[in-house]
This record gives structure tokens, C-alpha cells and sequence, in this order.
């Protein structure tokens, strides 16, 4: 039987307004993460929470120790719930995550988080090469505008093109409402 696990990814304080490296729609995607972390609370489903640190305080952003690396209050872990710490977009790379969703006999992963382009993106791609079943949220996820060759893609369109991605080969993608409902 598929037992399967909540990964709240970066979900962290300078991800925000006030942070040093806001994502367009970071409050709203945060909003549907606290719903399905919610729901998952509610039917004793695991949650298993991802914070990104950089190594050096030279970094932009999530610094070691700063207020912008902590976990953001809209999402915060409860005490028996893990927080896996990480240094690299990767969550499974050099972290205790598969340990963690090994304890718990996991199978199948939900995905929600920030960034949608990088972290998002590596996490749900090394669960499928891992053979975990992997959902992703869209509307739990946030990104913010790019820039290639003098070209400014903004963040709506780096996000729909990384959901599409995904869906296309790496994971089931579908709203917050559609996951609630067909989990209820």
C-alpha cells in the first residue's frame, strides 16, 4: 500500500516581501502549503520539512543563522515533525531526507515550495529517478522573473514552463483544490 509524505520545500523568510530574494507569489503559495500541511496533519500523513542554508555568509540570501534562512511562519514545523537541512538545490543530496522518508515506509511524495525553477525542480526530479511517485502543487510552489540573454521571462511563464516540465515526464501536477478533493 502507497503511504505517502508532505515535502514542504524552502519555504523560508527571505522568500518574501521583506526578504532578500522575493518570488512573485510566495503568500499565496504559502497559503495553499499551510492548507495541505493542514490536511495532512489531519490524517497523520508525515511532514517532513526542507530549509536551505547556504554555506557562507557571502550568499544573497539564506544566510547561516539569519532571520531569512528560518522557516516562515505561515508553514512552521511542529515539534514532531522533521526539518532536514540543506545546502544544495538537491533536498536528497548530502541530507538525511531519504532516511527520514525510509523510517515511514514513504512511497509517494507531494511536493510544495519554493523556488518552482531550481529547488522544486531538483527535488521532484531525484524522487522519480529514485522511483518514489511524485505530485507536485502548482499553486503551492512560487518562482520569480528570470533573465537569459537579455531576455526578462518573467515568473509566470518560469513557472508554468517548469510545472510543464515536470508533468510532462516527473510528476502528477494539479492545483491544491484538486489534491484536497481527491484526498478527502
Amino acid at each position: 500500500m502507497a503511504k505517502q509524505a508532505l515535502i514542504v520545500v524552502d519555504i523560508q523568510n527571505d522568500y518574501f516581501p521583506q526578504g532578500k530574494w522575493p518570488l512573485v507569489g510566495a503568500d499565496a503559495a504559502a497559503d495553499n502549503a499551510a492548507r495541505l500541511i493542514a490536511a495532512f496533519r489531519e490524517t497523520g500523513d508525515p511532514v517532513v520539512h526542507i530549509r536551505h542554508e547556504f554555506t557562507s555568509d557571502e550568499a544573497p540570501f539564506f544566510t547561516p543563522g539569519s532571520e531569512g534562512a528560518k522557516l516562515h511562519p505561515k508553514v512552521l514545523n511542529r515539534a514532531d515533525e522533521p526539518v532536514v537541512l540543506k545546502h544544495f538545490v538537491n533536498s536528497f543530496r548530502e541530507t538525511e531526507l531519504k532516511a527520514v522518508l525510509d523510517e515511514h515506509g514513504i512511497t509517494d511524495l507531494v511536493v510544495v515550495g519554493s523556488m518552482s525553477h531550481m529547488c522544486v525542480d531538483g527535488i521532484t526530479r531525484a524522487a522519480a529517478d529514485m522511483s518514489y511517485s511524485v505530485t507536485v502543487i502548482h499553486d503551492a510552489c512560487a518562482s520569480r522573473d528570470l533573465e537569459f540573454n537579455g531576455l526578462t521571462v518573467p515568473a509566470a511563464h518560469v513557472h508554468a514552463a517548469f510545472m510543464a516540465a515536470l508533468g510532462f515526464a516527473y510528476a502528477s501536477v494539479v492545483s491544491t483544490d484538486e489534491f484536497l478533493s481527491s484526498n478527502a
